[in-house]
């Protein structure tokens, strides 16, 4: 560890950066949210449906908040966002009907596009002013430990929980403790965080910045293709990534539709803990893997690396062999949380400061587009069809969108 990374790892604002990501990945229900649908008769083409309508809101208000955070303030704009997550859970909690989940949706949905790409920025700035940008790879890895972190706590005590607690639905009442707390923690981030850069803002403005941002992605070739590359890997990865509760299901109890046992809530707990703890020691490493070869080519190696365990995911149902399903998806996670630090790292190099939170937001926002389209489909494919033909399929086109989107690059 150099001097310049040891002082990093005792500076007390990227101690905040760390605890931020902790406390905000402190989501109880999320081993257990599909199992939690399905238990109000929601089959999986409905379940893909209210996945496909948060990000439906994610993809409307995506660009127009990275504009809010760069020029009303980032600071503001993360605490706008723990509040629109706290109406969330308590409607996921009250919930017992598509409508009232869609709401809660909705409110997760809102939380999500405020947030995206703005604490990242937040990131940016501070190390510009530290002069240690260059170390944005390290200390973006070391942030994104501590969440990974936050979620294998959660996944842990979220198995105390279930055991103690009379229904799932408690734990979404827990999780608005966490997130009081970092809406607290933002309030107490220093002013000049907030980089607020005008004081109006008019819709013709965010056309504007909007156009600017689309102008640079057709310029840069490169650049784009790293969009593209990071938002369809995340959303294909986000569109499976809760599979596995269903999967274990059919696999444990015999159908998607069976009450889960305390096996597989247990099952889940431990999965899910583990697949995060693994996940925050590899991001947490992963900038040694940048002095070997360049960010770009390890992102294009891991999404080569996620279609190949997709198709094993699939072999894993065909013969009904649950500790392949749940390899495969512990070895994902890991992939994923190793790819996003390599994403920042090249995403820093390639984007003019002053458009960060908004081309940032871009990624976030082709990744939404992409889940709103997948989401129900998968979950209709599902219902139709069988799990093992709908990840089959699945990891041979992932295996042809990365050959196309390297070629590209390359021209």
């Amino acid at each position: 560890m150099t001097s310049t990374q040891q002082a990093i790892k005792n500076d007390k604002q990227i101690k905040k950066f760390c605890a931020y990501g902790f406390l905000k990945n402190l989501k109880f229900f999320e081993p257990y949210l599909v199992v939690y649908l399905l238990g109000f008769d929601l089959n999986l083409f409905e379940i893909g449906l209210l996945y496909s309508l948060r990000e439906a809101i994610m993809y409307l208000f995506e660009i127009p908040s990275g504009i809010i955070a760069d020029h009303y303030g980032k600071k503001k704009e993360l605490m706008m966002c723990f509040l629109f997550y706290m109406a969330s859970f308590v409607f996921f909690f009250i919930g017992g009907s598509f409508l009232i989940f869609a709401i809660a949706m909705f409110f997760f949905g809102l939380g999500e596009a405020f947030r995206s790409g703005t604490h990242k920025a937040m990131i940016y700035g501070y190390l510009e002013k530290k002069n240690w940008f260059d170390q944005k790879t390290y200390v973006y890895g070391r942030t994104r430990s501590f969440s990974l972190v936050g979620s294998s706590i959660s996944a842990l005590l979220s198995i105390i929980f279930v055991l103690s607690l009379p229904s799932l639905r408690g734990l979404f009442l827990i999780g608005v403790i966490p997130y009081l707390l970092d809406f607290l923690l933002i309030a107490s981030y220093p002013d000049y965080l907030d980089e607020r850069r005008e004081t109006t803002l008019s819709m013709g403005f965010v056309f504007k910045e909007g156009l600017g941002s689309l102008s640079v992605l057709k310029q840069n070739r490169q650049l784009r293709g790293l969009l593209l590359s990071s938002s369809s890997y995340d959303a294909f990865f986000r569109t499976i990534k809760d599979y596995v509760q269903p999967l274990l299901l059919i696999l444990f109890v015999g159908s998607i539709q069976d009450q889960a046992t305390m096996q597989v809530k247990v099952t889940l707990g431990v999965l899910y803990g583990a697949m995060n703890l693994a996940s925050a020691f590899a991001s947490r490493n992963v900038y040694r893997l940048t002095n070997q070869s360049s960010p770009l080519a390890w992102m294009n190696r891991l999404f080569d690396g996620f279609g190949l365990l997709i198709g094993l995911i699939a072999l894993g149902v065909w013969i009904q062999q649950p500790i392949i399903i749940m390899i495969a998806f512990f070895l994902l996670f890991i992939m994923k949380d190793m790819r996003r630090p390599l994403f920042v790292s090249a995403a820093g190099d390639l984007i003019p400061k002053k458009q960060r939170a908004t081309i940032l937001s871009v990624e976030s926002q082709l990744r939404a587009l992409m889940l709103i389209v997948l989401a129900p489909v998968f979950g209709f494919l599902a219902q139709q069809f069988s799990l093992s033909l709908l990840f089959l399929g699945l990891g041979l086109v992932i295996l042809i969108i990365n050959r196309w989107l390297v070629s590209n690059m390359t021209k």
